[in-house]
């Protein structure tokens, strides 16, 4: 299975495993929201972990662009999966902790950003490429993890954010050796998992109320101007130059 949810001593692990990058298409996007639910309201979970599989090139490489290369026409669905993922996260009624190494793209922003804690191995960065490849969006999440201007800096050169710049800026709670990223990650949500689970969903639901911006909002918003991007037709061309070359298309 490419999304596999487990739940062992009070901790709802949900594990990615969609080579070869973890990009997931508009159907794995739609599946998401479910599973993270049913992590969320289960009795025996106190906190949920979520991560990649340890052989994976790294946590999330967001969106299949090769099928919206070929299926523009899916760009509302897609978008759609990409709103309930992380909404789901965000409104998760126990504390969800993300577990990242190396690429956290797009899509990996907007779980990282919807989350409670960030635990980094020191080869993981944060990057959303969306100019570069005929979108928008992730801003809302990332600005949930990282000030204002240099988010904007990000969005505009697509640029990488290793993991001891994000932790300098709060972002992220602790950046610990790849080899050690699960062993850390679980150590740390045992610490959660052995508290009171009606405590923790008052804190949550607490914390939440207490944010001064709608993540969730913010993002729907980012995604009207996703799709007036689709509309044009430099988005295309981003896409096709992606797909052919790896690279950014020239303008």
């Amino acid at each position: 299975m490419p999304i596999t949810l487990t739940v062992k001593d009070r901790i709802a692990q949900i594990v990615f495993d969609v080579p070869p990058v973890n990009a997931f298409d508009s159907e794995t996007w739609m599946s998401l929201p479910a599973i993270i639910k049913e992590a969320a309201v289960n009795p025996e979970a106190n906190v949920i972990l979520i991560r990649a599989a340890e052989e994976s090139r790294g946590f999330c490489g967001g969106v299949d662009i090769k099928e919206m290369q070929a299926h523009p026409e899916r760009i509302t669905v897609l978008n759609r999966g990409n709103f309930l993922t992380f909404k789901a996260i965000h409104e998760a009624e126990i504390p969800v902790v993300v577990a990242v190494h190396k690429f956290v793209i797009g899509g990996g922003i907007g779980i990282c950003g919807g989350s409670d804690v960030i635990i980094a191995a020191d080869d993981a960065f944060f990057s959303l490429p969306e100019v570069d490849r005929g979108a928008m969006g992730g801003a809302s999440h990332m600005s949930r993890m990282l000030p204002l201007h240099k988010v904007r800096a990000a969005f505009f050169t697509g640029g990488n954010i290793p993991a001891q710049e994000a932790y300098r800026l709060g972002a992220v709670e602790k950046v610990v050796p790849r080899a050690d990223l699960v062993t850390e990650a679980h150590a740390f949500c045992s610490v959660i998992a052995s508290k009171s689970r009606k405590a923790l969903v008052i804190a949550k639901e607490a914390l939440n109320g207490l944010e001064a911006r709608d993540v969730d909002r913010g993002y729907r918003w980012e995604q009207g101007f996703t799709l007036e991007m689709y509309m044009h037709e430099d988005s295309q061309k981003s896409r096709d130059a992606f797909v052919e070359t790896g690279k950014a298309a020239k303008f």
